[in-house]
């Protein structure tokens, strides 16, 4: 069954990928005029870029996260089998 699933999820990742960064480019342009920093900028604020990359880290693990679940419930509708756990193990 995970094979079968594995369509599911590499389209859903792919389009995570891509509405993230939309998203984080629609986020920073509130926060700044400037373009996000970036590693291979020599001249920029280290404080600016961690913040960056935190709120670019942020906005991609959310995407990604709710288009797995998404996939996975779209390969349920289709086969009748949720590819994964049913819940969370217990502490």
């Amino acid at each position: 069954m995970k094979l079968l699933f594995l369509p599911f999820s590499i389209v859903g990742g792919l389009i995570a990928g891509f509405v993230s960064k939309k998203l984080f480019e629609q986020v920073w342009g509130l926060i700044d005029k400037e373009e996000p920093p970036e590693a291979k900028h020599r001249e920029i604020s280290i404080g600016k870029m961690a913040a960056a990359l935190a709120l670019e880290g942020a906005i991609f693990r959310m995407m990604r996260g709710l288009a797995d679940h998404e996939s996975r419930r779209g390969f349920a509708k289709v086969t009748g089998s949720w590819p994964g756990e049913e819940a969370p193990e217990p502490e």
